[in-house]
């Protein structure tokens, strides 16, 4: 069934994108016709370039906070996605390529198809939360808890100081080299 859909739209989209040149051809002319195919092409590359900058610095901005960007780059693909329907020559690729630019409506696709995937079983989708486990369902190998302890400024280099003997290491520290 799968493959009989991509037949379907591979071919069913240039025939309507066909028909649709023809009705609007008789009815703004041709040389209308060809300006809004141009000048949509040039919207949605400044669309594209603006929107994609906003995704790119989201998806930093989720880096530096520790998250994974999931959102920010899912926002990508489907950006990327607008923008090859607006350079596509056509109005229906168009009118999809500028409806993936609504933020709203591609968090809408995106989730739904984030949701069909956890529910086809074909993905694993595993997150770690804290205090609970870093990856559920991974109880092959070891889990190492730890805890970051600031050590502070390094030790004052004196012949005194606690790392006198060793250089800058700490004198209790399990990892020093003797």
């Amino acid at each position: 069934m799968g493959r009989m859909a991509f037949l379907l739209v591979f071919i069913g989209i240039p025939l309507i994108e066909i028909a649709l040149f023809v009705v609007v051809g008789e009815r703004i002319g041709l040389l209308w016709t060809i300006f809004i195919v141009i000048a949509t092409a040039i919207a949605g590359t400044s669309l594209l370039r603006m929107q994609g900058a906003g995704a790119l610095a989201n998806a930093r901005a989720a880096m530096d906070s520790g998250r994974l960007p999931v959102e920010s780059v899912a926002d990508g693909v489907f950006l990327l996605i607008a923008g090859i329907l607006l350079l596509t020559p056509g109005f229906l690729t168009d009118f999809i390529g500028f409806l993936l630019f609504i933020p709203g409506l591609r968090h809408t696709i995106g989730r739904a198809i984030w949701q069909r995937l956890a529910a086809s079983g074909l993905v694993d989708i595993h997150s770690g939360s804290q205090g609970g486990p870093v990856q559920e369902g991974y109880e092959d190998g070891p889990v190492i808890e730890g805890e970051i302890i600031d050590p502070g400024p390094p030790p004052e280099d004196d012949e005194t100081g606690p790392g006198a003997a060793h250089g800058n290491e700490r004198s209790g520290s399990p990892w020093r080299q003797d």
